[in-house]
């Protein structure tokens, strides 16, 4: 594959290469239909088996009781922050909200046009440069749920201990970073995740959702806007986003190949441990912009010592095959995205780049 490049982008991103060789082997004929995927119906039982082998291996690699339900919907994590709070926001009960940057910021807003919202931390006073400790929390005494985002792609933040809230349910965006280190899952009530990042293609979302959550769902929302819905079809109320689907059972099943989340959290460690051990040992060259407690695995954030410089990078690392190093357009920067189908050979590679670029420069 000479002209396969690394690819870094923060999303859509970088898809298994052998992820990519089954879709293409299987993409005009599957499973002996003589049709691709995206031809067969949705209520054919071949994608019958899609969408089963794909909820089921959801619950197996993270390993989740029988007690959750996972859908497959469209609209994207955006759609899920009005969603959300439509489900289970009722009346006199208030939202409580964890703001860690742009993506709960946005979770936020929806919250307030639909009722009452909490803040339960926010460090938009420190440039959103960590996140909060579990006992930074306030939780009001009359939340109906905590929201809270696991990974910050813009910022370079992440969550790496998640609070008790006992009987309050537990609402993560794992958008960017599903599947990519052991956690235990049953803490949490309801999970969504966009596919682009660490499941699949885009177009797809994933929601994990707990049954004693579930039951909470009003019966007077609009059907489509009702997470009973897509959980009493089984996701296929409507036609659902089938190729996506397709693809992301695709990747779990090699996530499960690499030896599931222990081997998958193992290789990301070395990851981003590789490239901030380069920030670290040439901080004045190469500025990380996130408390180190607060660091991300899968976005490592930085700065270099003038914009000039970053231009320069940007535009020497893509003529050496990397690709996707540019900051988000609402900081600036440097922004090495370190999802799950990089390689750790990737890594290397570009850590021997910037070595070789610091003392260039």
């Amino acid at each position: 594959m000479a002209n396969r490049v690394y690819n870094f982008n923060p999303g859509p991103a970088t898809l298994p290469l052998e992820v990519l060789q089954q879709a293409q082997q299987e993409l005009l004929d599957y499973a002996d239909t003589g049709m691709s995927v995206m031809e067969i119906s949705h209520r054919s039982p071949e994608f019958d088996d899609i969408n089963n082998k794909a909820m089921a291996m959801v619950h197996e690699i993270l390993g989740l009781g029988d007690n959750y339900k996972v859908l497959f919907i469209g609209g994207g994590a955006s759609t899920q922050f009005a969603l959300i709070p439509l489900n289970f926001l009722p009346s006199g009960k208030t939202a409580a909200y964890v703001d860690t940057g742009s993506w709960s910021t946005k979770a936020i807003k929806e919250a307030q046009i639909i009722g009452r919202m909490h803040l339960a931390f926010s460090s938009k006073d420190q440039d959103y440069k960590r996140v909060p400790k579990p006992t930074e929390i306030d939780l009001p005494a009359d939340a109906a749920y905590l929201h809270v985002t696991s990974n910050n792609t813009i910022k370079g933040t992440q969550l790496h201990q998640f609070p008790d809230t006992g009987d309050i349910p537990l609402i993560c965006d794992m958008s960017s970073d599903i599947a990519s280190r052991r956690l235990d899952f049953s803490k949490f009530s309801l999970i969504y995740a966009g596919a682009q990042k660490n499941l699949g293609p885009a177009g797809v979302t994933m929601v994990i959702i707990r049954d004693d959550l579930l039951a909470k769902c009003p019966d007077n929302l609009p059907t489509m806007f009702c997470y009973k819905t897509h959980a009493e079809k089984n996701s296929l109320y409507n036609t659902p986003p089938a190729f996506p689907v397709y693809m992301v059972k695709l990747v779990l099943e090699w996530i499960k190949k690499q030896g599931g989340l222990q081997a998958i959290e193992k290789t990301n460690i070395a990851k981003k441990d590789r490239i901030y051990q380069i920030i670290d040992g040439n901080p004045d060259f190469f500025r990380g912009t996130v408390e180190p407690d607060s660091r991300s695995w899968m976005n490592v954030t930085m700065r270099l010592p003038s914009e000039d410089l970053e231009k320069k990078f940007v535009s020497e690392a893509k003529a050496a095959g990397f690709i996707g190093l540019k900051g988000h357009r609402s900081v600036g920067g440097i922004r090495v995205s370190l999802y799950n189908a990089m390689p750790l050979e990737g890594v290397e590679k570009l850590a021997a780049f910037m070595e070789a670029f610091k003392r260039a420069n």
